[in-house]
C-alpha cells in the first residue's frame, strides 16, 4: 500500500511539474535591450587622463572551489498552529547536499536529489501532521549572480477527504490535505541559471558605444567588446582606438572603466558601457555625456614680461579684450630631398662664380700677349737698330756733344738731311755766369 502512495505520488510531481512554474524575473530569456541604471554628465579638459567609471559586483568572476555551492533551495514554514517566526525546515545545495533542521522530520521531509538538473523543487511530505498546517515558502538563491526566488503555498490540514485539493487565493497556491495522506508542495523553476553550471564564462560580454555628438543610441559606434574568457575586440576610428583602454583584470574586480589618454576636443559625445550577464539574466547600460573643455592656461613665470614682478615696465596684455580664434602654426619637417635640392643650389652657385673667374684670368693673359706681340711687330716693321751713347763734358768751356750711331734704312732726302744734321758737332755756346747771376738778385 505504500510502494503503490508513493507511485502515485510522484506521478503527481511530474503532472503538476509540467503545468505549474514559478515564474523568474531576472533570470528569465535575455532582453533585447538594457536597462539604464545611470547617466551623468562628465567634463575634462582636452589632453587630461579621462575615466568614465563603470563597475558592477555582479559582473566579477570568482567562483568557489566546489563551483557548486553558489546555488541553494531552501523550505521554510511560518504561520503554524503554534504560531511564532519562520523556522527552517530543509535546505540543499547544488552538489546535491541536503539538510533536515529538525530531528522529527528526517526522513519525512524529502527533496528530489536531481533538483538542480531538472528544475524541480517541490517539497514532498510523507505523512501530514496537525503541525504541518502553515504557510511554507520555497526559497532559492543564487550567490554568484545575487539572485534571489521565493514561491509561498498555503498547506491546510483536513479530515475529510472530499475537502482535499488545491486552488488558486489570487496571491498563491491553497493546498488542502486529509490528515496522514502524503502532500506535494510544487515549487519548479527550470530557468537555465538554476540547472546549467560552468556557463558563466561564455556568456559574460561588456561594450561600449559611443555616439558622436547629434547621433541618436541606435546609431552609435562600436568601441570595444570584453569577454569573461580574455578575448578582446576593439572598434572605432584609428585615431580614438589607440588612446582607450580598459584594465587586464576587468572581470576579476568587476570594473570596466573606459580610460582615454590624452582627451582631444573629437572625442566629445556620448558613452554607453553595456554589461550583458546572458547566465545571471543581468542586461545594464550605464551613459555618460563626455565634454571636452579647454586645458587651464598655467601661470605666466616669474620673470617673464607679463609678470607683474618683473622690473620691466612692459604692459601685460588687455584682458577686455575678446579672444579670437587660436592660429595653429604647423612646422613640417625637411625631407631629405629638399636638403639635397638646396645643397644643389649652392654647389652650382659655386661652379659658376669658378668659370666665371677662370675666364676673366684666361681674357687678361691674352690680352697681355697680344700686347707684346704687337709691340714686337711695330719695331720689326720699321726695320732699324738703334745704338746711342751720350759722352758728359769734363770742362764747361769744352763744346758739348752727342754722338749717335744709328743704322737707318732712308727712304727720302729730307730724312737723309735730318740724320746728317743730328750728326754734326754742336756750336760752341759761352755763358757768362756773373751775368746770370745778377739778373737773378735784381729779380
Amino acid at each position: 500500500m505504500e510502494l503503490r502512495a508513493r507511485v502515485l505520488l510522484w506521478k503527481l510531481v511530474l503532472l503538476q511539474s509540467s503545468s505549474v512554474l514559478l515564474s523568474s524575473g531576472p533570470a528569465g530569456p535575455a532582453t533585447p535591450g538594457s536597462s539604464v541604471v545611470s547617466e551623468s554628465a562628465v567634463s575634462w579638459a582636452a589632453g587630461a587622463r579621462a575615466v568614465l567609471r563603470c563597475q558592477s559586483p555582479r559582473m566579477v568572476w570568482t567562483q568557489d572551489r566546489l563551483h557548486d555551492r553558489q546555488r541553494v533551495v531552501h523550505w521554510d514554514l511560518s504561520g503554524g498552529p503554534a504560531g511564532g517566526s519562520a523556522r527552517r525546515l530543509v535546505d540543499m545545495y547544488s552538489a546535491g547536499e541536503q539538510r533536515v533542521y529538525e530531528p522529527r522530520d528526517s526522513g519525512r521531509l524529502l527533496l528530489t536529489p536531481t533538483a538542480f538538473q531538472d528544475g524541480n523543487f517541490s517539497l514532498l511530505i510523507r505523512a501530514v501532521e496537525d503541525t504541518d498546517e502553515g504557510l511554507y515558502t520555497c526559497n532559492l538563491h543564487h550567490h554568484y549572480c545575487h539572485l534571489y526566488e521565493s514561491l509561498a503555498v498555503r498547506l491546510e490540514v483536513t479530515d475529510d477527504p472530499r475537502a482535499a485539493g488545491a486552488h488558486w487565493d489570487g496571491e498563491k497556491e491553497v493546498l488542502a490535505v486529509e490528515r496522514g495522506a502524503p502532500a506535494l508542495l510544487t515549487c519548479v523553476n527550470r530557468a537555465h541559471v538554476w540547472t546549467d553550471r560552468h556557463l558563466e564564462e561564455a556568456q559574460q560580454v561588456v561594450h561600449w558605444d559611443r555616439q558622436p555628438p547629434g547621433v541618436p543610441h541606435d546609431r552609435a559606434d562600436r568601441l570595444l567588446d570584453l569577454y569573461a574568457s580574455g578575448e578582446r575586440r576593439a572598434y572605432g576610428p584609428p585615431f580614438l582606438r589607440e588612446r582607450v583602454a580598459v584594465g587586464a583584470d576587468a572581470f576579476a574586480r568587476g570594473d570596466f572603466s573606459l580610460r582615454i589618454d590624452p582627451l582631444e576636443p573629437a572625442d566629445e559625445g556620448t558613452y554607453s558601457c553595456h554589461l550583458h550577464h546572458h547566465y545571471c539574466g543581468l542586461h545594464e547600460r550605464r551613459v555618460f555625456h563626455l565634454k571636452v573643455t579647454e586645458p587651464a592656461a598655467r601661470p605666466p613665470p616669474r620673470d617673464s614680461p607679463g609678470n607683474g614682478s618683473s622690473h620691466s615696465g612692459a604692459p601685460g596684455p588687455d584682458p577686455t579684450l575678446t579672444r579670437g580664434r587660436s592660429v595653429i602654426n604647423v612646422i613640417v619637417p625637411e625631407g631629405r630631398a629638399h636638403f639635397f635640392q638646396q645643397l644643389g643650389y649652392v654647389l652650382a652657385t659655386l661652379l659658376l662664380f669658378i668659370l666665371l673667374l677662370i675666364t676673366v684670368i684666361l681674357a687678361t693673359r691674352q690680352r697681355r700677349r697680344g700686347g707684346y706681340e704687337y709691340s714686337d711687330k711695330k719695331s720689326k716693321s720699321k726695320g732699324k737698330d738703334v745704338n746711342m751713347v751720350e759722352f758728359a763734358v769734363a770742362a764747361g768751356d769744352q763744346p758739348l756733344y752727342r754722338r749717335e750711331d744709328i743704322r737707318l734704312g732712308y727712304k727720302n732726302n729730307l730724312l737723309k738731311e735730318k740724320v746728317g744734321l743730328s750728326h754734326s758737332p754742336l756750336p760752341a755756346k759761352s755763358i757768362d755766369l756773373d751775368k746770370e747771376f745778377r739778373k737773378e738778385y735784381c729779380k
